[in-house]
Parts: structure tokens; C-alpha cells; sequence
């Protein structure tokens, strides 16, 4: 049998690069780090890491400097370990999909907000060699900072093309930039002059026109949302996005309404498919240990907070006007929304619970691999605190099996009824009710300015003006609009792809 080919390394190209590890490479790491341009470099260096496939350039460049940032995902990697690796990184992008093809610089964006951070990009059209010098500088001065690049190895005479990498630090005297490359199988870190660089950026996709660039990444001043995202994950995001930034506003300046109802018949009823998919409840995944039913502290502070978020959205008037008009017999609502079935947790449980150990998995199996042959909901009280729901599951995926908990922020509000027949849902967890309000209210101010009725536009603008909310409820609305302008930035980007 013949011996498969393989490649063991590359000679870094050099000139133009230095290898950090030469003698010259050391001496302008001592100089760099005398001069304080060396201060992001020895955070990055702490968890630096090699990309685990070909293609995943993007996902190992954020997950190191997430990491850097002391960013907590807030949900488990492996065993009790809550950090950021590659395979978690798929709320914008499927792993497969990225595997295959890379990521684009727009998706990358995306996930590095997804996760928790502050993201600032610029495509080298949208910056120069000058502004861009300065953001490293200032980013190589600080350790709460980190410049990740896309660029094109060919300007550096080394193989391949798009290629994402942080930035380690900045030596003043030569005006040389270092790469903490994270493809260590190929080339080691190295020095490459910042006006190289910058060319290396300016560079056009062949297969979309796009431009390469580079993004800021920092922490949040603020904490992220505790209880909903958004996700590009799904081919649907793009109608999405577009519909809620752009065709709302045509819809409701063109047609004629009279009341609050009529704005949410109009919002309501034109959905895209797949809607359901945009807009996601976060709920905390863990196995369950010899059927240990205690919560730790750090969930139990994690669930309050959320039950308190939730309950702040059932507080608010705009909530009450889309309960009143989701479970009207006469509000015709066709959409996606409107299937009581797809609301209910036990018709839900065995779904969420697949995916619960997918995420345990650390998402290397395909999620259609696991088969829950029995799923339940169930509320516990923690050391007599509100009840929990808990969504409990047995799944297995052909090899082995385990039980998996799904922990289901709870409202601490009596449950109702309905003619719906979504009684055993509503004010146990979050339903199509909380989950509309919360995202009407992180749609930008502009969306209602089309209102011809200057009292009903008064109106409208009452009920989803967020500047009296309470704090957590408002933190959570800040940070959902901010991910709305990010998917829609990035839809431009869909097809600017770079891999290896």
C-alpha cells in the first residue's frame, strides 16, 4: 500500500518575515518589550493555540483571544470547564460547513459579538496603513485589546492565500508587527513589517470582490445577554435580518393600521419561514451525575438572573398587547409563531435534549446522530428557591448513552390560560410571547417612524421605548440590537470566505 503524501512544516519565507524564535526575532521581542509594545502578547501567548483543522484559521484566532480576554462563555466546554474551543464556536456558522469551505471575515465578526465581546472591523477601504498603525500600537500597549487580522499569505511569499491570525505585539524601531500564527503546523510566529501587512490585507477575494481587513476585539463594559441570542447559524438569518431592519418599516409606512394590533398582525404575519430559528432562549446544559437534582451556586445565580429578565418582559405593556394578540381566537395569526405545538417544552423536550448532548459532546458528531428515547419536564426547587424547570432526557447515539438536564430560565409568574391550548408553557419558561416582546423592543427606534396615525405612532412608541426598563431587561435589549446591526452588516459579507 502506498504511503499517503504528507508535509511536515514549511520553510518560512525570509525575507520578509522573521522568525520569532532566530536570533534577530528574539532581539526585536527584547527591544519591542523594553519600548511597552509587548503588554497583549503575553495574555495571547498564554493560550495560544494551533488551529485543529485545515480550515478553522478564524475559529482558533477568536477562541485564543477570547480566551485572552477572560471572556466566560457561560456554558461547558468538557467535564466542569466552562472555555472557549473551536468546536463551540457555531452559532453563526455550521462547524461542517466552516470545516469545508473557512469562515468569512463578516462571520467572524458575528461569532466574536455571539460570544460575548466587543468587535470593531474594518475593511482596509474602510481604514489606511496610518489608522491601522495606531490601533496596534494601542492594542500592543494594553492586554485588554487584541487586533485579529485577515490577510493574504501570498504578499508574504508563504503558501496558501486568506489566512486569519492575531497580532502579538509591535516593534516600533523597524515598524514590524508580529503574527502569532495560528496554523503552527505550517509556520511559527514571525515578525513581518506593519506596510507588508497592511498590503496583505488590501487584498481582493477573487470570488467575491470583498476586501480582507482587521477587527478590534475587546471586553464588554457591560455583560452580554443572559437569556436570548440571535443566530446567523441557519441559511433562513439572512431573510430574517433583512425583514425586521428593512421590509417592517416599508410594511408599516405602506399600509394602513389603526391600532397596536394591526402593527403586530402586519409584523406577525409576514415572518419569513424558519423564524424560530432566529431568535433563541438560552438554557444551561449539564449531565446529570447518579441523579443529582442539586443546582451549584453559579447556576442557581445564573437562572435567577434570568427568571428576573424574564419576568421583567412580562411586565411590560408591550407584552401584554402581544400575549393578548398571539392567543386571540380572531387574530388569524398564520405564522410561524402562531403553532402552539412548537411552543409547548414537552413537545420540545426531546429535541433540546439531543442537542444538549450534542454541546456535551463538544459538537463532534453530527446533532441528527442522537435519538432521546425518553424526555420529560420537571420543576425542582433550589434550597427552596422558585422552581426550576428541568428538561431531562435519556439519548443515546448508536455507541453509548447518557441523561442529559436542560435548566429553563422560569418566570416566577402564575401560569394562565389560553384558547390556544398553550397553557402548560406560559410563565414556566420563555414562550413565543416573551420571546416576541423581547425581540420588538430591540428593534431600532426608526422601525415605527412610518405610522401614518400620529397617535397610534405616539402610542407604539411608548410601548417599545426601552430607556425606562429596568436595567437587566435593558442590558439584555442593548445587546440584542447590537447583534440585529451586526447580522445585518454582515449579510453583505455572506460570500467573502477565507480557510486556510
Amino acid at each position: 500500500m502506498a504511503a499517503m503524501a504528507s508535509i511536515y512544516r514549511r520553510v518560512l519565507p525570509s525575507p520578509p518575515a522573521i522568525d520569532f524564535a532566530s536570533s534577530q526575532g528574539k532581539q526585536l521581542f527584547m527591544e519591542a518589550t523594553q519600548g511597552g509594545t509587548m503588554e497583549g502578547f503575553f495574555k495571547l501567548i498564554s493560550y495560544f493555540q494551533t488551529q485543529s483543522e485545515p480550515a478553522y484559521c478564524g475559529l482558533a484566532t477568536l477562541a485564543m483571544v477570547l480566551n485572552a480576554l477572560s471572556i466566560d462563555p457561560g456554558r461547558k466546554w468538557k467535564g466542569p470547564w466552562r472555555w472557549f474551543d473551536e468546536s463551540m464556536l457555531d452559532c453563526c456558522e455550521p462547524l461542517d460547513k466552516v470545516k469545508a469551505k473557512g469562515i468569512s471575515f463578516g462571520k467572524v465578526v458575528c461569532l466574536a459579538h455571539c460570544a460575548g465581546a466587543k468587535v470593531e472591523a474594518f475593511r482596509t477601504n474602510q481604514s489606511n496603513v496610518d489608522e491601522f498603525r495606531k490601533h496596534v500600537i494601542a492594542c500592543s500597549t494594553s492586554d485588554d485589546c487584541h487586533v485579529i487580522s485577515s490577510y493574504n499569505r501570498a504578499t508574504f511569499k508563504q503558501a496558501c492565500s486568506g489566512h486569519f491570525s492575531p497580532i502579538g505585539g509591535y516593534h516600533a524601531g523597524t515598524d514590524m508587527a508580529l503574527i502569532l500564527d495560528v496554523a503552527r503546523f505550517k509556520y511559527p510566529p514571525h515578525w513581518v513589517p506593519l506596510n507588508l501587512l497592511w498590503e496583505a490585507m488590501d487584498t481582493v477575494d477573487e470570488a467575491s470582490g470583498s476586501r480582507r481587513g482587521f477587527m478590534l476585539v475587546s471586553r464588554l463594559q457591560r455583560p452580554p445577554a443572559l437569556l436570548y441570542t440571535l443566530s446567523c447559524k441557519h441559511d433562513s438569518w439572512t431573510n430574517i435580518a433583512k425583514y425586521l431592519v428593512d421590509d417592517v418599516p416599508v410594511l408599516l409606512s405602506s399600509t394602513s393600521v389603526n391600532n397596536v394590533k394591526d402593527v403586530l398582525s402586519i409584523v406577525f404575519n409576514s415572518l419569513p419561514l424558519k423564524f424560530l430559528e432566529f431568535i433563541k432562549w438560552v438554557a444551561e446544559v449539564r449531565r446529570t451525575e447518579e441523579g443529582d437534582q442539586t443546582l451549584s451556586p453559579e447556576e442557581q445565580e445564573r437562572l435567577s438572573i434570568k427568571g428576573e429578565i424574564l419576568k421583567q418582559v412580562q411586565d411590560t405593556d408591550l407584552y401584554k398587547h402581544v400575549t393578548d394578540f398571539l392567543f386571540s381566537e380572531k387574530s388569524g395569526c398564520q405564522g410561524p409563531l402562531c403553532l402552539g405545538q412548537q411552543t409547548s417544552l414537552t413537545d420540545i423536550a426531546a429535541s433540546v435534549c439531543c442537542q444538549g448532548a450534542w454541546f456535551l459532546k463538544g459538537n463532534s458528531e453530527n446533532p441528527n446522530g442522537f435519538c432521546c428515547g425518553e424526555a420529560h419536564v420537571c420543576c425542582i426547587k433550589a434550597n427552596g428557591d422558585v422552581p426550576v424547570t428541568v428538561v431531562s432526557g435519556t439519548v443515546t447515539n448508536g455507541i453509548g448513552q447518557q441523561h442529559v438536564d436542560m435548566l429553563v430560565p422560569s418566570s416566577s409568574q402564575s401560569t394562565s390560560v389560553s384558547s390556544s391550548g398553550l397553557t402548560n408553557c406560559i410563565g414556566k419558561h420563555p414562550a413565543s410571547n416573551d420571546v416576541l416582546t423581547t425581540l420588538l423592543l430591540a428593534l431600532p427606534p426608526q422601525t415605527w417612524s412610518g405610522i401614518k396615525d400620529g397617535n397610534l405612532l405616539q402610542e407604539i412608541n411608548t410601548i417599545v421605548c426601552t430607556d425606562n426598563l429596568p436595567t437587566l431587561l435593558q442590558e439584555e435589549i442593548i445587546h440584542l440590537r447590537g447583534q440585529l446591526y451586526v447580522l445585518k452588516r454582515c449579510k453583505d459579507d455572506e460570500e467573502f470566505r477565507t480557510g486556510y
